[in-house]
């Protein structure tokens, strides 16, 4: 799956190991995320992440 990379902070979502502490289960791909999910480094919204390798 795709990883994406906050352009502000550079946080790198990994749908691997997705973002628990924010609700997001290991295995969801970054389209899946609740669109209100925010960055958990710096409260972003996803319209701030661009994929990346």
């Amino acid at each position: 799956m795709q990883k994406y990379i906050c352009i502000v902070c550079g946080y790198v979502y990994d749908p691997a190991v997705g973002d628990e502490d924010n609700g997001v289960a290991p295995g969801t791909a970054f389209e899946d995320i609740p669109e209100d999910w925010l960055c958990p480094l710096c409260s972003v919204g996803k319209d701030q992440f661009e994929p990346t390798e």
